[in-house]
């Protein structure tokens, strides 16, 4: 079974055979670090286990003066079928990913209503300005003719922050108006474990 970043790793070989450092530095220009967690060191050890899985083989290695010998990786026709494979069901079938927020918003209601009015407001303005960041990645990918299917997941994240900011927004105005009644936490009973 792959992980994100092996995906990201697999995609990038498809293209053509490329050193794990070239891989990370390609990953962080087109933004996918937004999408996966993107280190050197965890690179360097997913291809190292991509290739004990024959997933990747080498084909190559370089040295450039005084720096490490680099070693250029190529995706083998097994690697090309899991990571189709992993897309494939990913996109096809839903699958819970438990994120933090959704949980942190079903206990909102131990918090005071004003706290939880000023944590909605304050979390709309990180997503106001996170989608700022993807407006401004849209126009630096279309200014170097980035082509669209490299990309294609920008639009759905705006369009996702859009609808939590909305959302959000709309939660906090009715918390904070009373019109959804939002008492405040009882304090423990002293005697209580």
């Amino acid at each position: 079974m792959i992980g994100p970043l092996a995906v990201s790793t697999l995609g990038l070989l498809l293209e053509r055979p490329m050193h794990p450092y070239e891989m990370v530095q390609l990953l962080l220009a087109r933004w996918e670090d937004r999408l996966v967690k993107v280190r050197p060191g965890s690179l360097y050890h997913v291809v190292d286990r991509l290739h004990a899985d024959g997933l990747v083989q080498p084909i190559g290695s370089e040295r450039a003066g005084n720096r490490p010998e680099r070693t250029t990786y190529a995706i083998t026709p097994a690697g090309i079928a899991a990571m189709q494979d992993w897309v494939g069901r990913s996109i096809a079938v839903p699958e819970p990913e438990y994120p933090r927020f959704p949980l942190a918003l079903s206990a909102a209601h131990h918090l005071p209503k004003a706290d939880v009015v000023t944590l909605l407001r304050r979390r709309v303005a990180a997503l106001r300005g996170q989608d700022a960041e993807l407006e401004a990645g849209l126009t630096e990918v279309a200014a170097r003719a980035v082509a669209e299917r490299y990309w294609v997941d920008l639009p759905l994240a705006r369009r996702m922050l859009a609808a939590e900011i909305d959302h959000l927004t709309a939660l906090a105005d009715r918390i904070e108006s009373g019109d959804l009644p939002w008492p405040d936490p009882e304090p423990p009973n002293e005697g209580t474990p």
